[in-house]
């Protein structure tokens, strides 16, 4: 049992681009916007208490109580809602509460936004590829049982599972991840600019609940296919670009029109 080279050498790629462009994007916009560290610091923190611990510990709850998966319009419906509302508020906290009174200017949205959409791609797409690419070398070396030597029971029935999925992947697959993440960085930096002129324009709080049903319309794609109401991830990849075209669009646009 052996995982394909190409699946490697995507799965790097993958990783690279999750963990490398949003690095690439905050040198970019220091250099042409003399953007603050702060800011992005708030990004990437906001994004690990509000989605990876608060959002987080509500969905254990929820689901322990209802078995919403068997329900999947009352799933999806919950779940993009639940991702908009934590999401936008960490943003409109972040900007009204922390950010507001020291940083200003576009590059504050920017950096945030980066911070935001980099932590979620590092940790859930980047380190994930990583940790894939080391079981890979394993398998392909004849040393996996390294790592399931001692296992049993339903640990050792996940690991099985996890190695059988990289071995039958197909080897584009692993590429669509590092696709997945350039959409999604758009969509969170976006994001992040609408919730920022909520906050930093007169008269425009309507922007905030905005950025929630934008975020909540973006996500739908993903939420019906993890209840199996959408079977093509080509499907819902083509969506999710879409969607990142759209909503850099709005973001684009507003800047235009509130930036002085």
């Amino acid at each position: 049992m052996q995982v394909s080279v190409f699946s490697i050498v995507f799965m790097a790629i993958s990783a690279i681009i999750s963990i490398g462009l949003p690095i690439a994007l905050f040198i970019y916009i220091r250099k042409k916007h003399n953007a603050k560290y702060l800011p992005l610091i708030f990004g990437a923190l906001a994004f690990i208490i509000f989605v990876l611990v608060l959002e987080s510990l509500i969905h254990s709850l929820v689901f322990k109580a209802y078995p919403l998966k068997e329900h999947p319009l009352a799933y999806i419906i919950y779940g993009i809602f639940m991702a908009g509302v934590f999401e936008e508020t960490a943003r409109f906290i972040s900007f009204k509460i922390l950010l507001r009174k020291k940083y200003s200017g576009v590059s504050t949205g920017l950096s945030y936004g980066i911070g935001h959409g980099g932590i979620e791609s590092a940790l859930l797409a980047g380190v994930s590829m990583i940790v894939a690419i080391v079981f890979c070398i394993l398998i392909n070396t004849g040393n996996i049982d390294v790592i399931i030597g001692k296992m049993q029971g339903k640990a050792l029935d996940v690991i099985n599972s996890q190695i059988n999925t990289l071995t039958i992947t197909a080897p584009y697959m692993f590429l669509v991840s590092g696709l997945e993440r350039v959409f999604a960085i758009v969509i969170q930096i976006s994001l992040s600019m609408i919730v920022f002129y909520s906050v930093y324009s007169k008269d425009k709080i309507w922007l905030f609940p905005l950025a929630i049903l934008i975020h909540a319309i973006t996500d739908i794609p993903a939420a019906a296919m993890q209840v199996g109401v959408i079977k093509s991830i080509v499907l819902v990849e083509g969506l999710a670009g879409l969607s990142a075209v759209i909503v850099a669009v709005i973001a684009v646009n507003l800047h235009r029109n509130l930036k002085e």
